[in-house]
């Protein structure tokens, strides 16, 4: 059975000011994500699932459906605040969805199968998804899991703070915990990330999240029944996030699932910022100069 890729794309893009999701970048006009789903067709990934917003669904299946037709399965699913499981309440002024985990929930009535999960605005390596493709296609349990660790020093924004999922591993390299770290920045005194107005540093050579994860369909009751607490929790708070890094944290503490950490040097960029775009468009364009893409990347 072939995995399936499950592409969050329903982020607003606040700080970089747009839609970045589908702002081009490749010499013809490609964006980030067409970059990612080349990878994935490659690697032997059967299907596309994308989690998008309604407000820009009809601009975003005008961008995808023609250049994907043909080439691999494509699916959408809408991310929208109110849609919580039933009896759930939340504070109704809440302006945006729930974060990382609710978007991933949101995709439970169409993937059936071991799928991976990757940022829409994140660029993540060819190799990476070689990587994941194979533990997905290889790993039987249903309690096993995967996550593409990056070194941290490889992931950072020159134009303004990160959010990480900051990883420590054990000696077969399984995560033992991630914790979701908000507001990382490279200082003139090396990295660090702020905590309560305080400054705490780490090593540039930390294992991070990109949120690049290899799940199995059984994540989906875990996503559920987390989400039903969150909300009963923070449903009331205007700016609480389900983060994904948390739900998988959960998931470890209860002893019955492990995460394989699978190692990428690879360099990454995206457009967290608007600045980034132009660092990340020079970065594709020397990929094609090298022979990793065409410079037109679909025919």
């Amino acid at each position: 059975m072939k995995p399936t890729l499950l592409v969050l794309a329903a982020g607003m893009g606040s700080r970089y000011g747009g839609l970045k999701q589908i702002d081009p970048i490749g010499p013809s006009q490609e964006t980030i994500i067409d970059y990612s789903i080349h990878d994935a067709i490659a690697a032997g990934f059967g299907k596309i699932v994308f989690v998008i917003r309604e407000g820009f669904e009809k601009e975003f299946k005008e961008l995808f459906d023609s250049k994907l037709a043909g080439k691999i399965e494509v699916g959408y699913v809408n991310q929208e605040i109110e849609k919580v499981p039933e009896g759930s309440s939340y504070n109704l002024d809440r302006e945006k969805p729930w974060g990382t985990g609710h978007a991933i929930l949101m995709a439970k009535e169409c993937i059936n199968e071991p799928f991976a999960v990757i940022n829409a605005d994140d660029y993540y390596g060819v190799e990476a998804f070689m990587t994941m493709a194979d533990f997905l296609k290889n790993s039987i349990s249903e309690q096993e899991y995967a996550m593409v660790g990056y070194k941290l020093a490889n992931t950072i924004s020159e134009n303004g703070s990160v959010s990480r999922g900051v990883c420590s591993t054990n000696v077969i390299e399984h995560l033992e915990t991630v914790v979701e770290r908000i507001h990382i920045e490279k200082l003139s005194e090396g990295i660090a990330y702020k905590e309560d107005d305080k400054w705490i540093p780490l090593a540039g050579d930390t294992t991070v999240s990109m949120n690049f994860w290899g799940f199995k369909p059984q994540l989906f009751e875990h996503l559920e029944d987390q989400f039903r607490s969150f909300l009963a929790e923070a449903g009331q708070e205007l700016k609480s996030e389900f983060f994904i890094p948390s739900v998988v944290a959960k998931i470890i503490d209860g002893g019955n699932t492990s995460v394989k950490v699978l190692k990428s040097d690879a360099q990454w960029f995206g457009v967290t910022y608007r600045e980034d775009k132009e660092k990340a468009a020079k970065a594709i364009l020397e990929l094609v100069e090298q022979g990793v893409y065409p410079a037109k990347l679909w025919n």
